[in-house]
Parts: structure tokens; C-alpha cells; sequence
């Protein structure tokens, strides 16, 4: 009856060993280190750059723990901090011999210090968050208005564009804020314009006003258009934050919308408030020039003579000087879009590019003058300029639409479109809120989290011990695989814990044992009611279950609205709460009964159960006096 199969004490025990593991790398703290990341988009931080940083430190003379590569960045773990700045210094001086041209970002970074077997099962502490490792919180206010002028101004000349294409003439056209005013001097040809913004503007609305003895037509975004627009331009800025912060070396930011038009940014570990808004509010542009093909030109490439006059050196990706031009084409205001593909012919990647009206236009006439010559295409950012790309100009290239292709690899595709979408913000911010929390200060927000969590589990542990015995005891030790197992799946999932997660491990550890309590007095009930031990364990487990049950879907019901609804430390709390009563629910049920089966299942004559007094009703008779 109160017997386990074996599997089922098979799971228990893989269950131990898995959360042991995982948690296990949280004990061990955190040692400093050297983070080594790309400072550009255009360059790759790969197994070259690895093998890099480790004949540095080799020909310095400097140990590592070890050197690791992930996905976007080459982390070098030491013994002290002196050890970390001799080692900076070495790799910065190797890595980037021009300061004003940095093309790797060396930081100082902390990992934790599990041992290498531990790391190699993916076994890794959870993050701390910003109230714990201190760091810098800005919430940044979007410019919509802006965001929308701009979309008008571009509306205002494609609108100049069709209506030119269509032969509808016009008395002028300007922008007046966000809406766009066309006069014409008969109703004519106003309908026949209104027609062209019917078929060809679908996100316009219009109206049409006398005004002395012209007519005027004025069009506006339509409401769901604009909050499109404004969607659009939110993602964007997020897009080119993340962008940014990667200068920074954070290696768990937190960059999120929140409301209709803010962006909260936390940067754990970043005391340096100077560099993180400057580079918050650094500015990308994007720009379209001629390559200069001319014999000075080829002789400037290879350096044996100066630059002609009217032309700028700039360097590709590769390192191969390119001479352009110093008039420019189009600036990345006329790019509307830039999406990766495939050509569909040869199946290479490439990158396609979409352009207003404006841009267009100009795109058109210059191909179609310039067949067989190479069009530069370059970003500046902190004054620096770099040629993304210098393709050939194959064919007169209409519509709009550009496709930049050169033997690019998938990879290099996504990244020269992320690289020309979200070079630079698509609507202006500005910081609102501001917040530093020091590193003693988080070290302090731990203490206390820690000690909060300890004390609530020794206090609710010694009164289950006290008042249920044995069985007391068999729910504290549920308990505490129950915290185990949280901090294990935490781990696991990579979350970042914040002060509302350990005030959530707390308040689950009191709940958690809520499921205990259900338990020893359902089993004390059936033992006053004269069932035997045995028979009172089975029934106390069983019955408890369905009202246990109850209890935690309702209660996970509330916490999955607080995840699905909540931000920022409300988020941070939902995620451990769920998963506490998910972990809960193993530790308090079947871990439980594991325990109490391995105890008392074997005894055959059981005669008493260690579960505190109970107090049976014939007892309550008898010593009632008559």
C-alpha cells in the first residue's frame, strides 16, 4: 500500500542530483575577468579572436583560469583583480593599437568561479539583477510627434513624386506638422488627386477646404497608421540600444518597452553613468557615394600617392582602402527598409533595400548614369566612417528597390541589414528618469535576501518539527528540495534574480508548505477517525491531493497574470513564484510520500505514526465530566 516502485525513487533520485548540479555554481562566487567583444558589427568575434587573446596572455606571461568562447564575445577568467588589469592592459594594447579606431571592445567583467567540469554541463548561476550588483537604470521618453513628422515629410515627397508620375498638377505642397497641404486651382484636378491618394496612399485620410480662390487638400495619418508608425519606430530604437549596450560589455541588460512611447534600460554592473548616456544617445549615419575609379585614385588605394582632391580614403570590412567620392547621393534618411535575402538566380545572399520617393529618384537617375562603375556605401558613427559595402552597378536600378550583393555570407547579410535598419535611432529620445545603485549596496540587498530567505525557512522548519515530529521533519526536508529544485530551474533558464525574486522565494517557501500541512492533518484525521497507520498514510496522501491541487492552480492562475500583465520587478517576482509552485508541488506530494513510504512502508504491524498528538473524540467524551 505505502510501497514506491523502484522508477519512482528513480526519478526522486535524478531529480536531487540534477537540481544539486545546477544550484551548485551559485556557491561558488564570482572571480574577475576580461570580456573581449566587437566594437562594430562588421567585425566577428570568432575562434580566430580566441587563439588571439590567449597568445597574449601566453607571451605576457600571464595565467588564465581558462579562456572561453560563446556567442558574441571572448571571456578570460582569473585569480585576482591585479592579475584582470595587467591582463586588460595586455589584450587592449595587442587588440586595438588605435584607440580613435577601436575595433574590439576589452571590458572588465566578473564569472563565476565553478569549475571547469561544471561549465562543460552547461551549468551556470543565475544573473543578479540590477538592485543586487548595483548598476545604472534610465527610462528613456520617445519622441512620437517627431516619429510622425518624420513619416509626414517622407509621405510629402512621394506624394510630389506620384501625383508628377500621374500628370495632376498642383499650386504647391508643404508640410505643416503631421499633416501634408496640397492647393490646386480647380476641383478637378483635386479629385483627380484625391483619386491618386486613394489607390496609392491607403495610410492617408483627407480633406478638402476652399481657400480663397484656390482649393486645398489637406492629408493626414490615419490613427491606426500612426500607432503602426509609432510601433515601428519604438522597435527600432530598441533594436540600435541593443546595438549600443554591446560596447559596454553588460552581459545581462535589460532593454524593454514599457507604456506606449518609453524605453526602461538597466545595466547591471555599470558604475560609469558618463559612458552609459553616451553611448545611449550616440547617433549613426548612413551615406551613398561614388567610388573614385580614377588612376590618382588607384595609386592612392595602394598608397603610393595622396588622395585626389574632391575624394576621402575609407577602409571595407576586409581592411581594403577604397577611395569615394566627397559629394553624397543619399543619406540613410531616404532608406526606408533593409531585409535580408537570396538572389534568386545565383542564391547568394543579399541585402535588399527599400528607399522613399525621393531616394528613389535620385537612385534611378545616378545608376542609370554611373552602368559599370562601383557605388560605395558607407556608416559614420563617433565621426568614423566605414564602407559596408561597394558593389557595382550592373543596370539602371528604379522602383526603389536596391539589392546590395558581393559574395556576402548568410551571417554577413543579417548583419549589414541590421547594420543599415537600425544605424541610428528612428525617433529622438530623451532620458526622464535616471537611478544609480552601487555595488555596496547590492551586496547589501543580497545579505539581506539571503538572511530573509534562511530565517523563513528555519523558523517554518522548526515549528513543522516541533508540531508534527517525524513527520514534521519528512516536510522540512520537502521544503528545502522544493528550494533546491527552484534555484536549479532557475539556473537552468538563466534568469536574472532581482530583490522581488528572493522576496518571492520566500513567500513560496510558506506556501510550499502549506501542501505538508493538508497532508499530516488529513493523516491525523483518519487516525482519529480508527483507520490504522498504514491505511491513514495512503488516505492522507490520496485525499489531500485533489484539495492541494485546487490550491495551487488557483494560486498559479494569479501568478501567471502578474506574469503576463506586469513589468519589470512585478515580472521578476511572477516568474518565481510560478515556478515555486510548480516545484512545490513535486517536493510537497510525491517527494513527501517518498519519504514517508521509505520510512513506514516496510513495517508490516505499524502500529503508531510519529505526527504529533492527536486527539481522538472518544478521549474528548471521556474527559468530559457529567
Amino acid at each position: 500500500m505505502n510501497r514506491y516502485p523502484v522508477w519512482k525513487y528513480t526519478i526522486i533520485l535524478i531529480a536531487l542530483v540534477v537540481g544539486f548540479l545546477y544550484t551548485l555554481p551559485n556557491f561558488f562566487g564570482e572571480a574577475p575577468a576580461v570580456q573581449v567583444s566587437s566594437a562594430k558589427v562588421t567585425i566577428k568575434v570568432d575562434s580566430g579572436t580566441k587563439a588571439r587573446v590567449e597568445e597574449v596572455l601566453k607571451a605576457a606571461g600571464i595565467e588564465a583560469d581558462f579562456v572561453t568562447l560563446d556567442n558574441t564575445s571572448v571571456k578570460a577568467r582569473f585569480g585576482n583583480t591585479e592579475t584582470q588589469l595587467k591582463a586588460k592592459d595586455a589584450i587592449q594594447k595587442a587588440l586595438i593599437p588605435d584607440a580613435a579606431n577601436a575595433g574590439y571592445i576589452v571590458a572588465l567583467n566578473l564569472l563565476s568561479r565553478s569549475p571547469t567540469w561544471l561549465t562543460a554541463l552547461r551549468a551556470f548561476p543565475m544573473y543578479l539583477g540590477l538592485d543586487l550588483r548595483g548598476g545604472v537604470h534610465f527610462m528613456l521618453q520617445v519622441d512620437m510627434q517627431a516619429a510622425l513628422a518624420k513619416k509626414a515629410e517622407s509621405l510629402t515627397g512621394d506624394i510630389r513624386t506620384s501625383l508628377r508620375e500621374k500628370n495632376v498638377r498642383h499650386s504647391g505642397i508643404s508640410r505643416n506638422g503631421q499633416t501634408i497641404e496640397i492647393r490646386f486651382r480647380d476641383t478637378e484636378t483635386m479629385a483627380a488627386a484625391k483619386a491618386v491618394l486613394l489607390d496609392l496612399f491607403t495610410d492617408l485620410q483627407s480633406v478638402d477646404v476652399p481657400e480663397g480662390t484656390e482649393y486645398k487638400l489637406t492629408a493626414s495619418i490615419k490613427p491606426e497608421a500612426a500607432r503602426r508608425v509609432q510601433d515601428q519606430s519604438l522597435k527600432q530604437n530598441i533594436t540600435t540600444l541593443h546595438n549600443r549596450i554591446n560596447e559596454l560589455g553588460v552581459a545581462e541588460p535589460v532593454i524593454q518597452q514599457q507604456g506606449l512611447d518609453r524605453i526602461v534600460v538597466q545595466l547591471p554592473g555599470v558604475q560609469d553613468t558618463a559612458k552609459a548616456k553616451d553611448i545611449l544617445g550616440r547617433t549613426a549615419t548612413l551615406e551613398v557615394r561614388m567610388v573614385d575609379e580614377s588612376s590618382e585614385a588607384r595609386a592612392a588605394e595602394s598608397g603610393a600617392a595622396a588622395v585626389p582632391f574632391g575624394a576621402e580614403r575609407y577602409l571595407e570590412r576586409t581592411g581594403q582602402p577604397v577611395i569615394v567620392k566627397k559629394q553624397v547621393i543619399l543619406t540613410g534618411e531616404n532608406l526606408t527598409d533593409a531585409q535580408p535575402g537570396f538572389d534568386s538566380q545565383t542564391q547568394e545572399a543579399v541585402v535588399n533595400l527599400t528607399l522613399d520617393a525621393k531616394g528613389a529618384r535620385i537612385f534611378r537617375d545616378v545608376t542609370r548614369e554611373n552602368v559599370g562603375k562601383r557605388m560605395a556605401i558607407l556608416l559614420f558613427e563617433k565621426g568614423k566612417g566605414e564602407v559596408v559595402t561597394a558593389p557595382v552597378i550592373r543596370s539602371e536600378i528604379g522602383g526603389g528597390r536596391v539589392q546590395i550583393s558581393g559574395r556576402m555570407t548568410t551571417m554577413e547579410a543579417n548583419d549589414t541589414a541590421l547594420l543599415l535598419r537600425a544605424g541610428s535611432l528612428a525617433a529622438p529620445m530623451e532620458i526622464i528618469e535616471e537611478t544609480t545603485i552601487g555595488p555596496s549596496l547590492g551586496a547589501e540587498n543580497i545579505a539581506k535576501g539571503f538572511n530573509s530567505v534562511t530565517y523563513g525557512f528555519a523558523a517554518v522548519a522548526a515549528f513543522m518539527c516541533i508540531y508534527y515530529m517525524l513527520f514534521g521533519l519528512f516536510s522540512s526536508i520537502s521544503l528545502a528540495v522544493n528550494l533546491l529544485l527552484l534555484v536549479a530551474v532557475l539556473s537552468m533558464l538563466q534568469a536574472t534574480l532581482t530583490l522581488p525574486g528572493m522576496a518571492a522565494m520566500a513567500l513560496v517557501l510558506g506556501m510550499a508548505i502549506d501542501s505538508n500541512v493538508l497532508i499530516n492533518e488529513r493523516v491525523r484525521e483518519e487516525l482519529r477517525n480508527g483507520a490504522s497507520a498504514q491505511a491513514a498514510i495512503n488516505a492522507g496522501y490520496e485525499r489531500a491531493w485533489a484539495t492541494i491541487l485546487d490550491s495551487n492552480v488557483t494560486t498559479l492562475i494569479a501568478g501567471l497574470a502578474l506574469l503576463a500583465f506586469g513589468s519589470g520587478p512585478v515580472r521578476g517576482f511572477a516568474v518565481v513564484h510560478c515556478l515555486g509552485i510548480l516545484t512545490s508541488m513535486f517536493s510537497g506530494v510525491f517527494f513527501s510520500r517518498g519519504l514517508a513510504n521509505l520510512w513506514y512502508g516496510r513495517q508490516n504491524k505499524l502500529k503508531s505514526l510519529s505526527i504529533g498528538t492527536v486527539w481522538r473524540p472518544t478521549a474528548e467524551i471521556a474527559a468530559t465530566p457529567k
